[in-house]
């Protein structure tokens, strides 16, 4: 009898057992299920909202988004555009305009390279990416804070109306900041459960093809990781080693294919723009703009968030406190100063910025409203009306593919060097020139072409064109310079046909206005 009833609740056990081992395995496939939908939820709504911000950014930010990355594509891959003297000097790697030189290749392969496809396709890809950093970084907040603050913090993230300004567009700055902020989602930070040496290293390796300044933010990072590290030695040999001599000879590679010859970009680059100061002749600022301007316009509202976040988890994430002060600092050292140079740190400081949402209580929706409405207001500004002539013109000029008629348009660009994009927006071989400003790079006493015509713009055009047959079919300039070459344009008989808006502010060489002159 007791042998019996001994079997009986050792059977009870058993179901027991396998009951629980059914309830576990039920809550783990409920918990995947969930987690699948959260992550399909976010990634619909980020590629949803990038790619709105992809299409509501109409305006042009600075000639790099052009000339260092569409324009080099374009020439890859249809062997005609300009490049610029990075591109002759080798200071420029073609690993970033490579990419956009795949998506032209297809595109001429299945015959539909439309100029609004190869202007628009490189743009959502960027968005695309981005979307796909938006989802690593809220999920990265959730494991490290919760629900509550990646929400917030997400939130906040999402209003930046620098990064709606930045993310979608061609820079090589856009792509640094997605990739860093996809590899800090495998970073090993404190309580980090996505950690991954591998992952982010090769991540980090890649933006430093991208963009070698890249280096500055991440060096503190790697410094971090490898005084937390406990097996130093194997990280050295088996991540650090391998991924930056790999990275090293990939990217050397491709810049050999196409430079024809060996060259060592990082190297070019750093020689250049540092010890030569190359960089200082596109202008200089003090030491301190980065800290009373730069820094606080990129941060905009968000700004007392910030801080606020800073006194509430200094101890926490003081190494990325570091990293935001570390590349704001190195980057103040140098005398060429920008406001897309410091964008890769915008990612870091809305962690700080969430964490500042999420603490507060009776002002979060007045803050969150203040938040929105500002950063909406900025976004939408910037985004769809300031600076927007430069691209205008570009569409209008386009027009002129079409033309039939002799002579052949033959278009001159009398406006600061790079004020447009060029035969990537254009896409056909029309005849165009504008005037170039290459940097002294050791010709004594030199002076740009620019710089020549600005001096004396009539006397300029007058020597540059003595007979009328030589004269361009049109003229592309900013209202500023219409009285002072008005003489030109009556006696060679051009006629403004086209006027496009471009600033409410404009400034020194840059006009409100953009107009076409063409010559009857």
């Amino acid at each position: 009898m007791e042998t019996f009833r001994q079997r009986l609740r050792f059977g009870r056990k058993e179901e027991d057992v396998k009951l629980r081992k059914r309830k576990s395995l039920l809550y783990i496939i409920e918990d995947h299920d969930a987690h699948r939908n959260d992550v399909l939820r976010v990634a619909a709504f980020s590629v949803t909202f990038r790619m709105i911000n992809c299409f509501l950014v109409q305006t042009s930010f600075v000639p790099d988004e052009y000339w260092q990355s569409l324009e080099v594509a374009h020439h890859m891959v249809f062997n005609y555009g300009h490049l610029t003297w990075e591109w002759k000097a080798g200071i420029r790697g073609f690993t970033y305009p490579l990419f956009f030189a795949f998506i032209y290749k297809l595109l001429h392969f299945l015959n539909c390279d439309s100029v609004y496809l190869l202007i628009w396709l490189p743009r959502v890809s960027q968005a695309l990416l981005a979307a796909f950093a938006d989802v690593k970084f809220f999920f990265l907040i959730r494991t490290l804070e919760g629900e509550q603050v990646a929400k917030w913090t997400f939130f906040c993230h999402l209003c930046s109306w620098f990064t709606w300004f930045c993310c979608t567009r061609t820079l090589t700055n856009s792509m640094e900041a997605t990739i860093t902020c996809l590899a800090l989602s495998y970073f090993p930070l404190p309580a980090s459960k996505t950690h991954s040496s591998k992952k982010y290293l090769i991540l980090v390796a890649l933006v430093i093809i991208v963009r070698p300044t890249a280096l500055i933010i991440w060096l503190p990072l790697l410094i971090y990781h490898f005084w937390q590290e406990e097996n130093k030695l194997r990280l050295v040999s088996h991540y650090y080693i391998p991924i930056g001599a790999s990275a090293v000879v990939i990217s050397s590679t491709i810049d050999c294919i196409f430079y024809e010859k060996w060259t060592f970009v990082q190297f070019n680059f750093l020689k250049f723009n540092v010890f030569h100061g190359i960089a200082d002749f596109y202008g200089s600022h003090p030491w301190h703009w980065y800290f009373t301007q730069g820094f606080v316009v990129i941060i905009g509202p968000h700004l007392p968030l910030f801080l606020h976040g800073c006194s509430l988890a200094f101890r926490r994430y003081r190494i990325l406190l570091v990293a935001i002060a570390w590349t704001i600092g190195v980057y103040s050292l140098l005398p060429h100063k920008e406001f897309r140079f410091i964008y890769p740190v915008l990612p870091l400081c809305m962690i700080f910025c969430g964490l500042s949402m999420a603490h507060m209580r009776a002002w979060r929706p007045a803050a969150a409203s203040v938040l929105l409405v500002t950063n909406l207001l900025i976004a939408l500004y910037t985004g769809l009306i300031h600076q927007r002539g430069a691209l205008d013109v570009m569409h209008h000029l386009q027009t002129l593919c079409h033309v039939s008629e002799q002579p052949q348009p033959d278009i001159l660009f009398l406006m600061p060097c790079h004020s447009t994009p060029f035969y990537s927006h254009i896409h056909c071989p029309l005849r165009m020139s504008f005037l170039e400003c290459q940097p002294n790079l050791g010709e004594g006493a030199y002076v740009d072409k620019a710089d020549r015509f600005y001096n004396d713009p009539l006397h300029w055009l007058r020597a540059s064109f003595p007979q009328k047959l030589s004269h361009p079919t049109h003229l592309v300039l900013f209202d500023v310079l219409e009285k002072e070459i008005s003489p030109f344009l009556q006696e060679d008989n051009f006629t403004k046909t086209t006027e496009m808006f471009h600033t409410h502010f404009p400034s020194g060489r840059v006009g409100r206005s953009i107009f076409i002159y063409e010559r009857h």
